[in-house]
């Protein structure tokens, strides 16, 4: 495998960062999770751009620009023969001292890996997942903002932990106000009566590229979709929930803390939503060449 390292493809076992990184000492850095399907990369300008934005976020400067950054993540692609993959690119501060000061890191470091994924088993997909609520709340937005991308994930993997020893694979966060925020590493929707809910990103969740485009092509196939503040009740009598993101695309929950949602099965609505979203990935992107 060829791993693009700073400004070039290097093998797998020499792609190595140094033990001062301080994406390594302190999660100080940024990242985004692409998916690339039939020879192309899906919203990789998408990707791009809030790459840039959580590294501006966090005051960190990217050694490269935009478009050399989405050649870099084309040639990682070719390099490893990706035509249907995942792409992880990350961004840390670079190479620091044990001290927290970033200013004394010299040259953030670029990290790109095309690979292949499967989040969830098949038989979730068809079967929907059960999830539970975990007492491990959202970041609070003015203590690391969730719309920030970066490589702190404590608060999601303490989530995960709770999730995984309650015998679940995903679970559902709450911010501290108590309002639903998102799963562990995915947005989160609702249907009731037709009606396609989803919480602001102000609400403590990662303003997802998945989310969005799924919320694009819902309202082109006629359904109302709607950003509001929600409460796990909203989730509990919704005939339908379901998750977003870029490794899980969608999939279904058929039931939150021992509440069944609608039959306990994957309803109507998100099974025609995820065909639609298969079906645009599949499509539309950057190509590969």
């Amino acid at each position: 495998m060829k791993i693009f390292l700073g400004d070039k493809l290097v093998d797998e076992k020499d792609a190595v960062v140094s033990v001062f990184d301080h994406g390594l000492l302190y999660g100080d850095g940024v990242f985004e999770g692409i998916r690339a399907y039939n020879n192309r990369i899906f919203l990789l300008d998408e990707h791009i751009d809030r790459l840039y934005d959580s590294a501006k976020a966090i005051a960190l400067k990217i050694p490269m620009s935009k478009e050399e950054m989405s050649n870099a993540v084309i040639e990682t692609c070719k390099a490893n023969e990706i035509a249907d993959g995942y792409i992880r690119l990350v961004v840390t501060r670079g190479k620091g001292t044990l001290g927290l000061n970033p200013y004394l890191c010299n040259k953030a470091q670029i990290i790109i890996i095309a690979a292949k994924i499967q989040l969830y088993p098949q038989e979730l997909y068809e079967n929907g997942l059960k999830i539970v609520t975990v007492g491990t709340i959202r970041n609070h937005p003015e203590a690391i903002n969730p719309r920030i991308k970066s490589l702190n994930y404590l608060n999601n993997i303490m989530a995960k932990i709770e999730a995984i020893n309650a015998g679940c694979m995903e679970c559902l966060m709450l911010n501290h106000k108590g309002e639903v925020a998102e799963a562990s590493g995915d947005n989160i929707f609702a249907i009731k009566n037709g009606v396609i809910t989803t919480p602001p990103s102000n609400c403590g969740s990662l303003e997802g590229l998945t989310r969005n485009k799924v919320m694009e092509i819902a309202r082109a196939a006629g359904y109302e979709v709607r950003e509001a503040i929600m409460a796990r009740y909203d989730l509990y009598v919704a005939n339908e929930v379901f998750l977003t993101g870029t490794a899980a695309e969608i999939i279904s929950v058929v039931d939150i803390d021992k509440r069944e949602i609608g039959d306990g099965k994957p309803g109507k609505v998100t099974t025609e939503l995820a065909g639609l979203y298969a079906k645009c990935a599949h499509s539309e992107g950057t190509l590969i060449v």
